[in-house]
């Protein structure tokens, strides 16, 4: 799987070399090292066996200048060609961007490239990918071999599927980078097919528009009726007006008789204005009885008292006198 570093603006592949024990690929991987640019290549890691030169992975990162403005790096992986390390092989396989399936030219090694391609097929499903959706060419190794097959033979029994093949004598060099130069292209052309297939990250949605008030709150100024105004309190009858300028009367000095307003004639007097209830204005009010005087009322009793008393004082002398 591409990694992509936008920190460091690197772009990183995973290509691994595939194929039977002994084909030629870390004889690949070491001439691709030894011609590289020292300024485009990075430490070469291997590990040897009695039975094969590889027995985990080799690993060199390949620099292959920039694409779309960052830096294109190529991590280059062999695996293991004996069958007993197919879980190593597993292994490295996680990940991959690309392959390059050597093929030994031998014709006693022909079923062993069968089986190994097959293998790699197998791999490759377990990790949920598919050979024909992957970048991978196909290298026919050791072509200067007196006894080596036709291509044409290879070709009919292990390029299932038409990609790609090359010619190529690994430890001297020829075939190799036209391999790798190749299956770098197609990786590239695949992460772009990739991009454009990535769907496009959404433009921020446009905020909800508020919901609409009810209708009453949406009609115009003009078309709703305006409350009919409270009715202003009837004014208080004042008198006439004074003259513009007049000034009030003074009022009388402490102690000066008070003047009464004269009573027109027919009009009642003051007792019976109070008892109609006259007001100070003039204005007559329902009539109420004046009520009888307090003073008056208790004379009467204390008289009427008395009178009973004397009477009966009277009686006693008269009539209850004994008669000697």
């Amino acid at each position: 799987m591409v990694q992509i570093n936008f920190a460091l603006k690197e772009v990183n592949c995973k290509v691994v070399f595939y194929g039977p024990g002994m084909s030629g690929k870390t004889t690949n991987l070491e001439i691709v090292h030894q011609k590289a640019p020292e300024e485009n290549k990075g430490e070469l890691t291997s590990i040897s066996t009695d039975g094969d030169r590889t027995l985990f992975f080799d690993f060199m990162p390949l620099d292959l200048g920039n694409v779309a403005g960052m830096r294109t790096k190529f991590q280059l992986y062999t695996v293991p060609g004996q069958v007993y390390y197919n879980s190593t092989r597993k292994l490295v396989l996680q990940g991959v961007d690309g392959v390059i399936f050597v093929a030994d030219s031998d014709p006693e090694k022909m079923d062993e490239n069968v089986e190994s391609y097959a293998n790699l097929i197998e791999n490759l499903e377990e990790y949920g990918k598919d050979v024909r959706e992957l970048p991978h060419v196909i290298q026919y190794n050791k072509r200067d071999l007196p006894n080596a097959m036709p291509v044409a033979e290879i070709d009919s029994r292990l390029n299932k599927f038409g990609v790609p093949t090359f010619e190529a004598v690994a430890y001297t060099g020829e075939g190799v980078f036209p391999t790798l130069k190749t299956l770098a292209a197609m990786v590239l052309e695949s992460i772009e097919k990739m991009d454009g297939k990535a769907p496009r990250r959404a433009a921020p949605a446009a905020p909800k528009a508020a919901p609409a008030p009810k209708q009453a709150a949406t009609l115009d100024a003009a078309t709703v009726p305006a409350p009919a105004p409270a009715p202003a309190p009837a004014p208080r009858p004042r008198g006439p007006a004074r003259p513009v300028g007049a000034r009030r009367p003074a009022p009388p000095p402490h102690g000066a008789p008070r003047l009464r307003r004269p009573i027109p004639a027919g009009a009642p007097g003051r007792s019976a204005a109070r008892s109609v209830g006259v007001t100070r204005r003039g204005a007559a009010i329902a009539p109420v009885a004046a009520p009888a005087k307090r003073g008056s009322v208790g004379l009467v009793v204390g008289l009427m008292v008395a009178l009973i008393a004397a009477a009966a004082g009277v009686a006693y002398f008269v009539y209850g006198t004994p008669q000697l």
